[in-house]
């Protein structure tokens, strides 16, 4: 029997569109490098971060082989304040559902983007700010058409930051996904379209 072999190209890394480090008001964001395993672990090793993030790990060795991860490094941007790693963003750009006729057309339309900072410089919106260029980022040079964020319906803060955002609840999923407490937890899903942002 005869295959069908196909070479493929390397999938070019989205996120090399942009002209980084991009500067905010107050803040920095750039791609994340070997060196941001320290200070990403020991904002998430705290306990109010663990809570709700997808990943755990239990040592820093098992962090560091995460964070190093090639897939989890293009998706991966830091946020610095006066030179200091102040939590990450996710910018992990993805297809859209599409039927087979038209399925190159939905190739690397959407993104999906979630947030991590540390609790310690909670209250000044620097959140918010950090959120608010990456949507930039993703309706500016990526040039997608739409990004999502999910969150656990019980932590308020994420998905209160998605409203900020001018994000849409579009879910709100029943008990659909397992927390590490062993509870089953409602979810929320939040989306926005490029012709919805104000800073487009």
């Amino acid at each position: 029997m005869l295959h069908d072999v196909r070479m493929t190209e390397p999938t070019p890394d989205p996120l090399e569109r942009v002209s980084w480090p991009v500067p905010t008001d107050r803040l920095v964001l750039r791609r994340a490098m070997p060196d941001d395993v320290a200070p990403t672990w020991a904002i998430r090793r705290q306990p109010a971060v663990q809570e709700w993030i997808g990943r755990a790990p239990a040592t820093f060795e098992e962090y560091r082989t995460h964070f190093l991860d090639a897939a989890r490094q293009r998706a991966t941007v830091v946020v610095l304040l006066d030179g200091v790693v102040i939590g990450d963003l996710m910018i992990r750009v993805t297809d859209a559902w599409a039927q087979a006729e038209v399925r190159d057309l939905g190739v690397a339309v959407e993104a999906e983007l979630g947030w991590t900072l540390d609790p310690a410089r909670g209250g000044h919106g620097y959140a918010t700010e950090a959120a608010r260029a990456a949507v930039d980022l993703c309706f500016g040079p990526l040039g997608l058409r739409r990004v999502v964020a999910s969150c656990f319906a019980d932590n308020a803060p994420s998905w209160r930051l998605m409203e900020r955002l001018g994000m849409r609840r579009e879910s709100h999923a029943v008990r659909d996904g397992l927390h590490r407490s062993g509870r089953w937890l409602d979810g929320y899903t939040y989306a926005l379209l490029r012709e919805e942002w104000p800073g487009r």
